[in-house]
């Protein structure tokens, strides 16, 4: 099963997470099937590739709870 979940990456003290398509039984920082769109809490930038997020909810993927907040503020879900 696929699961929309974010990736931590930055330096200490300056997280930013990527949001990817990834295996369920893969670790946070484990290999992932694609990168998706980033998102940085400090600054408050988000970015979304919307139709290949829309192609994995189409195949039966899982968003995280805090990918589906992200995604909604960003209007892909309604």
């Amino acid at each position: 099963m696929v699961k929309l979940r974010l990736k931590r990456c930055g330096k200490k003290q300056r997280a930013v997470y990527r949001i990817v398509a990834i295996d369920v039984r893969s670790r946070r920082e484990g290999r992932d099937i694609r990168k998706v769109g980033f998102y940085d809490p400090i600054k408050n930038q988000t970015y979304l590739n919307i139709p290949v997020i829309l192609y994995f909810l189409e195949q039966g993927a899982q968003p995280t709870g805090t990918v589906q907040d992200i995604s909604k503020k960003a209007g892909v879900f309604m």
